[in-house]
């Protein structure tokens, strides 16, 4: 395996950076193609987010799927384990109500949903389970009893399904985001966390490739708080867990725990961020910017 160099992968991890700013809206690469002004750009994405708040109380006149998509960026930066709607919506809603106020989110194509898996171990259950009725279990067996029928989907993040969009409504309370804000995350220098910006384009870009998402979180043994995987792929009777990091990345205590626990189940684990493609032990380290070659 080999590295890409460093001023390749930094040249690549820039124009990256510009694509998750930009978009990929038509009208806003348009508008950074006519003015190269990210100011401008911003102006246009909030004139789409607009359009899909508008569409959003036309499918939903309570205006409470309106709330859940702006309140994506903030529920991300929680660290929390799930979309929490009842700190968005103020109080419990009917579960069939709200069910459909999801599916018609998830229709829209404007959010995609990341579910949470109870037992990705499953698989390697159907095998033993197999064994103990004297028979050896298909790999058809296996992939049927895959991460979709151990999934809890009460339990789910949400992410924007263009990360362009994502970062102006993080910024929303700001009339226009500003170029320097801008520049400063072109230029990967923004003091504030960026983790929740990766994990969405990383969400959005294993969407775009086919993929179904899930996340698994468990509780530590030694301390109170709970590991998580922040993506994990089906491939086959396989799986491939994936964690997100945005700057540090020699520490990955949850990929190593996730990958203890379920050894017999996982073919490869991936880290992925921001620097050049390596490896560190069992574990390959890819930039962001290779996340659609998984």
């Amino acid at each position: 395996m080999a590295d890409l160099g460093d001023a390749v992968c930094r040249k690549l991890m820039r124009d990256f950076r510009l694509y998750m700013l930009v978009g990929g809206m038509p009208q806003a690469v348009n508008t950074y193609l006519d003015t190269n002004n990210l100011s401008d750009v911003d102006k246009k994405k909030r004139e789409i987010i607009e359009l899909y708040l508008d569409d959003f109380i036309k499918i939903d006149p309570s205006g409470k799927a309106s709330r859940l998509f702006s309140a994506i960026p903030a529920e991300l930066t929680k660290n929390a384990s799930r979309y929490q709607v009842t700190s968005v919506l103020g109080r419990s809603e009917d579960k069939d109500t709200l069910d459909e106020i999801l599916r018609s989110l998830e229709d829209s194509l404007t959010v995609n949903f990341a579910h949470h898996v109870d037992d990705p171990n499953r698989g390697s259950s159907e095998r033993h389970r197999a064994r103990s009725f004297g028979r050896v279990a298909s790999e058809e067996d296996v992939v049927n009893v895959g991460l979709p029928l151990n999934t809890d989907y009460s339990q789910y993040k949400m992410y924007v399904g263009d990360t362009g969009l994502f970062i102006t409504l993080a910024f929303w309370d700001k009339d226009i985001t500003e170029n320097i804000i801008y520049q400063k995350l072109l230029s990967d220098k923004l003091s504030a966390n960026l983790g929740y910006v990766y994990e969405n384009i990383v969400a959005q870009v294993l969407t775009a490739t086919g993929n179904k998402l899930f996340y698994h979180t468990w509780p530590s043994e030694t301390s109170n708080h709970n590991y998580e995987v922040d993506f994990i792929l089906s491939r086959g009777a396989k799986i491939w867990p994936i964690e997100v990091k945005s700057s540090g990345y020699k520490s990955h205590k949850s990929l190593d725990e996730f990958c203890k626990k379920f050894s017999s189940r996982i073919s490869d684990r991936y880290l992925i961020y921001t620097k050049d493609l390596r490896r560190d032990a069992q574990t390959l380290l890819i930039p962001t910017c290779m996340t659609m070659h998984l």
